[in-house]
């Protein structure tokens, strides 16, 4: 039990360093922490291969990760392994998928950077690319209440309690949660989530034909059926998650230096897990 929630803490804290760009370079060039995540998603506990799932797409995003991550050791198989496992379930098989094909590309994307200039462009101000993936979509959410880490956890309790999320981050300073669905997934089901934690209301953020944007509130009236995933456990509760002593610990978004020291704790528990 003591190892299944250490490894669980441990694959979170990466999530998060990695939703951080700063951190993203200083992970994959770490000896120890990318071989972990690649080993975990072999783990037995659904959550902490999702997770880990997270934080490889997270790094992903760093064009100058790619072909170190291609390259390195079961990654490819592992997230072929995950895309094929009977048992995944069907968040984790997509996010997998993506992961795969941004990586599979890698290569390509060198040779055809001149001819294809402005689509990349395009496709690197987008936070999660999905646009050659159609069984996705994005959905952008401004998040009244969204205000402190408690409140972020709060949402994102949320978030994973409904089938069909395959990931999210936030934009804390603007109050906003990119979220990934699946194309058969409503966008006020995420809205219908948010609200209920009384806390906090959600408006969708769509683009105008001008290029604006617009903030689309959700029909307080209309109820909106939301399927809870049961495939994916829920995080610890916060007085059992041996996290919550760590917050001096955590990075903040845009804080490396504090990033790094918790990046050296989880190198020292990976290679003591996976290395003897």
């Amino acid at each position: 039990m003591s190892a299944e929630v250490d490894a669980l803490t441990v694959v979170n804290q990466l999530r998060d360093l990695a939703a951080d760009p700063l951190n993203r370079r200083a992970i994959v060039e770490d000896q120890g922490c990318l071989p972990g995540l690649i080993l975990f998603l072999d783990h037995p506990n659904p959550q902490v291969v999702y997770s880990s799932l997270l934080a490889q797409r997270y790094l992903a995003e760093c064009r100058a990760n790619r072909e170190k991550m291609k390259g390195e050791l079961g990654m490819m198989l592992s997230l072929q392994n995950v895309m094929q496992k009977s048992t995944s379930p069907g968040e984790t098989k997509l996010l997998a998928s993506e992961i795969y094909e941004i990586l599979q590309s890698a290569g390509k994307e060198e040779a055809e950077q001149a001819e294809a200039a402005a689509a990349s462009c395009r496709r690197k101000a987008q936070f999660f690319l999905g646009s050659n993936n159609k069984k996705a979509k994005t959905v952008v959410l401004h998040i009244d209440g969204l205000d402190d880490s408690s409140r972020r956890s709060l949402c994102e309790e949320a978030l994973l309690k409904i089938r069909g999320v395959i990931s999210f981050t936030f934009q804390m300073a603007v109050k906003r949660c990119v979220v990934r669905i699946r194309s058969d997934l409503k966008a006020e089901a995420l809205g219908t989530a948010i609200n209920s934690t009384k806390v906090m209301s959600a408006q969708q953020v769509v683009k105008t034909e001008d290029g604006g944007e617009l903030m689309v509130p959700f029909q307080e009236d209309s109820e909106v059926l939301v399927e809870e995933n049961t495939d994916i456990p829920e995080y610890l509760p916060e007085d059992e998650s041996p996290s919550q002593e760590q917050d001096k610990a955590v990075t903040r978004v845009g804080s490396i230096t504090d990033g790094m020291g918790w990046l050296s704790t989880a190198a020292n528990f990976l290679t003591r897990s996976f290395y003897w």
